[in-house]
């Protein structure tokens, strides 16, 4: 990574005015075979960059004034770590052109213009959360940061902005136009939490779009986001999942399609869109498996079903064709996006399970069950579809049966002494009386 060079003879106008004038530069090598200079005059000063080229020929250009007399802008006056992103881009510029790359589109190259870029090159790479990114990034990157200028973003811009979303409460789905604010507790340590992972993985999506521009040449350092740090310690959620009796009142309360909407998903694991994907077809009746051909890492995946998910299974394909979605909506179409928010929230509320959960709270009591099983986290890992088994390990390893666990459990002794039967005085009269 380009990294800002500290030199005392050129990083300050007072350090530079004490220098000779003479005509040959000062240079100062920034990275290997690429060097910044600075021809001292009389009146000011000016900033060059020279690189050797494959022929050991050294090819110079001119970057921009020095801020001897006058303020760095940027622009056409520079201070010394603007000199040296100007000469980075400079070169950067010079070696697309003679790989017969097309230069770097004119005007000016915005955040807005950087996450575009992005998203087009995560799209042509098969990433399957395109749509996602693109409604947080527009929610949360760009009513900020979209006009401004990728140069000119600084680490104290991208800090504040940063904590900036850490500190506001989150964002209810609503109505184009309305903005609809969950409640927000700043005392409360695990609704903290939950804002500072929100404020990192939108962080996350912004470095990702300025590293790629940087990557291809269309920005001349990295350095004003490479300083701009996530929080610590928010990415280990307590996991919530549901118990056997809440499980129970869950599947009462939901009606129709719906009811086997839910079921189906705690009885496989399987995300909400995924579940949405199946088709008849994907059911394989010989080995009792689903196969998730649109998985979220973009690998087909085979999900086991236990004993109990063919039964049910059965009784939605009966008579369905292989092209047919396996979970349908009593209107007989298939589910879409945001469907299932609504008829779990109300579920939720008639089961009284408080506070609500959502539908991917399944997906975890699947997982929950199956640690407290004591199945090896890799077979759950696999299961999920986890590429490997660290974020399984950080969500249910708890859950699982463990040698620390059972060894406290056995030889910690008992503190106090066992619950006495108190039997009313009435009552033991009554029965002395009864003997007699």
């Amino acid at each position: 990574m380009a990294r800002t060079v500290r030199e005392a003879a050129l990083g300050t106008r007072t350090a530079r005015l004490r220098l000779p004038v003479q005509t040959k530069p000062y240079w100062r090598v920034i990275e290997q075979g690429l060097h910044v200079g600075y021809r001292r005059r009389a009146t000011g000063g000016t900033w060059i960059a020279r690189r050797r080229d494959e022929h050991r020929i050294y090819r110079e250009t001119k970057i921009g004034l020095a801020d001897d007399l006058q303020d760095a802008n940027g622009d056409g006056i520079l201070d010394f770590s603007q000199a040296q992103r100007a000469a980075r881009s400079w070169w950067t510029n010079q070696q697309r052109l003679a790989s017969g790359l097309a230069p770097p589109s004119s005007g000016p190259y915005t955040v807005t213009r950087a996450m575009a870029d992005y998203l087009q090159d995560y799209r042509r790479r098969g990433g399957k959360a395109s749509d996602s990114i693109e409604s947080v990034a527009r929610q949360n990157i760009l009513s900020e940061l979209g006009d401004v200028l990728v140069v000119k973003l600084t680490t104290r811009r991208l800090l504040d902005w940063h904590r900036a979303i850490a500190e506001r409460p989150r964002r209810w789905r609503s109505r184009a136009g309305e903005v609809n604010l969950a409640a927000f507790d700043r005392k409360d340590a695990e609704a903290v939490r939950r804002r500072r992972a929100t404020a990192n993985r939108v962080l996350t999506y912004l470095k990702a779009a300025l590293n790629h521009a940087w990557r291809a040449g269309l920005v001349p350092s990295d350095d004003a986001w490479r300083r701009v740090k996530p929080f610590r310690a928010v990415d280990a959620p307590v996991i919530r999942y549901l118990s056997h009796d809440e499980i129970t009142r869950l599947l009462n309360a939901c009606q129709g399609a719906f009811r086997d909407l839910v079921h189906a998903a705690l009885l496989t694991g399987c995300r909400y869109g995924e579940l949405c994907r199946f088709k008849v077809a994907d059911y394989n009746r010989d080995v009792e498996t689903l196969t998730i051909r649109e998985g979220k890492s973009g690998h087909v995946r085979h999900v086991t079903l236990t004993d109990e998910a063919p039964v049910l299974i059965e009784r939605l394909i009966a008579g369905r064709s292989l092209g047919e979605f396996l979970l349908r909506r009593d209107d007989a179409r298939g589910w879409k996006r945001a469907e299932q928010l609504r008829p779990m929230r109300d579920a939720c509320s008639c089961a009284g399970i408080v506070p609500t959960v959502g539908f991917h709270v399944l997906r975890h009591t699947h997982a929950s069950i199956l640690a407290m099983r004591g199945v090896p986290m890799a077979v759950i890992a696999r299961q999920l579809g986890h590429s490997d088994t660290r974020m399984t390990e950080r969500h249910y390893a708890h859950l699982a049966p463990n040698y620390v666990t059972d060894t406290i459990r056995a030889n910690f002794p008992r503190l106090t002494a066992a619950a006495a039967t108190v039997v009313p005085i009435g009552r033991a009269r009554t029965k002395q009386s009864k003997r007699a």
